[in-house]
């Protein structure tokens, strides 16, 4: 792994030795959470994270470009420059690295004598130009990253970010002239640039814009931004399609290469960099507040590094754990590093923001957040930022409501200032209405109620950019969603394309609204959610059978007309969106009475459940399991019976063992799928869906999981650390302790104690929890009995 900085003195590491040779006790440092983080956890198998600096929801990030369409793998062999944009862990192309320097050396002008030769115009093509690295040295902390360049006589590169700046130091060997090379042209593997531009303003300065075509196919928007270097430009030139010219400040236009490369008699530069998705005035604007002090100057990189590196020190120290290993405490801090990263500050310092409506408005007092990827987020992440940080919760929940006004209807996956129609179901409906839960609504609850109802009962107008439930027209007359793969779409996805998982997601959704309207006096509303909220049943086959597992009875798809979807198996590709029936028929956890009645009982539950998580196999080794029975290729869905941990529909489904009576299995099965997180490259299971993988692994060490929207509800689970201390904001901390916790082994719980009163019962609400306490459990090495008694499980919802 990259080593971390030695930043220990040798007076101390002396000191140290010598009161260990006197018999004195030794004092562990506390742990600094900071370089806990390890940023280059899930930069290979396609977790999708990338390793480089960010402030905490930042909307410029700095990290390195390679061959991989999310910016950078591990095992790259060189890099093509240093990107402004990125998101980390989304599954889909087209996601950013706009705005990319590389430092270089070399000569560059026309005829084949120079190093960089204007005359050919591959020259500035990144793939060529690119510089090779070394991971010896290479350092990725909470808002800090370096490396070194083995190319181009040796340039050590360290990049650090504000909200709205990143910063980057480059130190070059001794190689003459040094260069920077600012590129527009081109951004991470397969994100189009339709247009760009860039100029040299000045002997420090450089502006330009970037227009991008983002996510899955999705619209065109523009980022600006301002670079300012705090060493006098002593040469410049710029490079468009045909080639390069020295002297001239400004390109600008349609697809193709475009850039401009900056010479420096200097030996060690910072370029400081702003970025906007409102104007040029906007990234001028964040430069002046985050990246220049009082007299016009580049605020020093050390100067921003540390400041938002104690930014993170705050955030991070929102939860503490003790006990378990040095990588234990890496993967928990990354993780929960991963959580704080999204979504994204939209609006500049300024205030201003460009809206769903493409007009610029202004967030007065408020932070107007952008880049929400519902589908996965309302799982996981989403729960877990209302817990620790509830200013910003209030904030993301004004902001959604705001795209809904401006926009004229919720989104599903927004991405910067317009809808992309990913991914299916309702996830809006969940995610707002966890957030009232949690009490980030407060003042907004009727305003997001009618939002919601809007959107639960309606369709966007056809001239509409927006989805929303396209499948409503056959769900509201006949309780289901067809499957139609016919079915006109205005983005990648829609939900009659996937109408089974469509009426699932839905049912969920709607059952999470009910919740909402009974508390808010509308019992008649409340009524016919809670009944929607069973519609699952309506795709609910009790023929179907699986001969090789010995099961019948699965969600199936139905035609428009109510015939089911035919030939058909449960694990057929047809109708159920990056999944199967198998792994769908659990997404009914605000039913689970209905489910057990579906399945034939308790036992056969427990029976599809073992099947289910090979749990035979698990017991006998968790991780080769988790490995080798669940995990499949991050983009293979499709043909599994089995768990999967890659992926968002299934991710509750082992506190389903707790729901039907098995608490000691859930614990046994969230062990086994922490054994898939490592302190490595590849320690992330699946693309991480900007935070979404890492909230469930926090929240399971926890031993806390939200597992049913909309009701505050967390089902418990063995933790995986002796102790762990969860701040609330205005309130008393929250602590877990299980003395004896080994994450190495498969525990259980024998006993649990919350705030000094046993419980036996499997769940704990919000409203028990958000003034603090403590959630203290009895660990044991046998499964014994606790949480198993008739009243242990928590009522469902929408149980008929």
């Amino acid at each position: 792994m990259p080593q971390r900085p030695r930043r220990a003195s040798t007076i101390a590491v002396a000191s140290l030795i010598a009161l260990v040779a006197a018999g004195a006790p030794a004092i562990a440092r506390p742990v600094d959470p900071v370089e806990a983080v390890n940023t280059f956890i899930g930069t290979r198998d396609e977790g999708n994270t990338f390793p480089g600096a960010s402030a905490p929801f930042g909307m410029t990030q700095v990290s390195p470009i390679g061959t991989h369409y999310a910016g950078w793998r591990y095992d790259d062999a060189r890099i093509r420059g240093f990107g402004h944009f990125f998101l980390s862990g989304a599954g889909c192309w087209e996601q950013g690295g706009l705005i990319s320097t590389l430092p270089t050396t070399g000569t560059v002008g026309p005829g084949a004598g120079n190093d960089f030769d204007t005359t050919r115009p591959e020259e500035f093509d990144h793939e060529n130009y690119a510089a090779g690295y070394t991971h010896e040295g290479e350092v990725g902390d909470a808002g800090y990253y370096r490396t070194r360049l083995t190319d181009y006589d040796g340039i050590d590169v360290e990049a650090t970010a504000d909200t709205r700046v990143g910063v980057e130091r480059y130190t070059f060997g001794d190689a003459a002239p040094a260069n920077v090379f600012i590129n527009v042209g081109q951004a991470n593997k397969d994100n189009p640039i339709s247009g760009s531009g860039v100029e040299v303003v000045d002997d420090h300065t450089v502006r330009g814009w970037v227009r991008s075509k983002g996510f899955c196919g999705g619209r065109e928007y523009t980022v600006w931004f301002t670079t300012r270097f705090d060493r006098p430009i002593s040469s410049f030139g710029t490079w468009q399609p045909d080639g390069g010219q020295p002297g001239r400040r400004a390109v600008s236009g349609e697809r193709g290469l475009r850039g401009a490369w900056l010479s420096f008699g200097d030996r060690q530069v910072t370029a400081t960099t702003a970025i906007s998705h409102v104007d040029q005035q906007g990234a001028d604007t964040n430069l002046a507040a985050e990246g220049l002090d009082e007299s016009g100057r580049p605020r020093g990189f050390d100067e921003i590094r540390e400041r938002t590196q104690d930014r993170w020190r705050r955030e991070l120290d929102r939860i503490r754990v003790q006990g378990g290993s040095a990588d234990d405490t890496a993967v928990f801090t990354t993780s929960l590093y991963h959580v704080l990263l999204q979504p994204l500050t939209g609006n500049d310092a300024d205030g201003r923001y460009r809206g769903s409506d493409e007009r610029i408005h202004v967030a007065e007092d408020w932070t107007y957040y952008q880049f929400f990827s519902l589908w996965d987020t309302y799982r996981t992440q989403n729960q877990l930022l209302a817990m620790l940080v509830p200013d910003r919760a209030r904030d993301i929940a004004r902001s959604v409501l705001t795209i809904d006004e401006q926009g004229g209807w919720l989104p599903r996956w927004a991405y910067a200032n317009y809808e992309t129609n990913t991914m299916t179901g309702d996830p809006v409906t969940p995610f707002l209405v966890d957030l009232w839960r949690f009490g980030a609504l407060a003042g907004n609850e009727q305003r997001a109620y009618e939002a919601l109802l809007r959107n639960a009962d309606g369709v966007p107008p056809a001239e509409s950019p927006y989805e929303g439930r396209a499948g409503n027209e056959s769900y509201l007359s006949q309780g289901f969603v067809q499957h139609d793969p016919d079915f006109p779409k205005k983005g990648q996805d829609v939900d009659p394309h996937h109408g089974g998982s469509a009426t699932m997601e839905y049912a969920l959704a709607d059952c999470s609204l009910s919740i909402m309207a009974a508390a808010l006096g509308r019992q008649q509303d409340a009524a016919a959610f809670a009944e929607r909220g069973r519609s699952w049943r309506n795709v609910w086959d009790g023929t179907v059978h699986d001969p090789e597992r010995g099961f019948t009875g699965f969600p199936r798809p139905r035609n428009l007309d109510g015939s089911w979807v035919a030939p058909y198996e449960p694990v057929s590709d047809d109708g159920f969106h990056e999944g199967t029936a198998w792994q769908y028929q659990w997404l009914t956890q605000q039913d689970v009475p209905g489910l057990l009645e579906a399945v034939g009982g308790p036992e056969q539950a427990e029976k599809r459940l073992d099947t289910f998580f090979a749990y035979d196999k698990l017991l006998t080794d968790p991780a080769r399991t988790a490995r080798e029975e669940w995990v499949i290729d991050p983009y293979d869905y499709y043909g599994q019976f089995r768990y999967n941990p890659n992926n968002e529909p299934d991710l509750h489904s082992p506190w389903m063992y707790a729901l039907v009576g098995h608490p000691d299995k859930t614990s046994a099965v969230a062990r086994a799928q922490q054994t898939l997180f490592t302190n490595a490259p590849d320690g992330v299971t699946g693309n991480d869906d900007l935070g979404t993988m890492s909230a469930w692994y926090v929240f399971s060490a926890l031993g806390l999981y939200p597992a049913v929207p909309g009701t505050g509800q967390f089902v418990l689970n063995a933790p995986r650390f002796e102790r762990a201390v969860v701040e609330l904001p205005g309130r008393r901390p929250l602590t877990i302790t299980a003395p004896g916790a080994d994450g190495g082994r498969l525990q259980y719980d024998a006993g649990v104690r919350v705030s000094g009163q046993p419980r036996d019962q499997v769940w704990v609400g919000w409203e028990q929890l958000r003034d603090g306490g403590s959630v203290d459990h009895t660990l044991s090495d046998r499964p014994s009995g606790w949480g198993t008694g008739p009243d242990a499980a928590p009522a469902s919802p929408c149980a008929g």
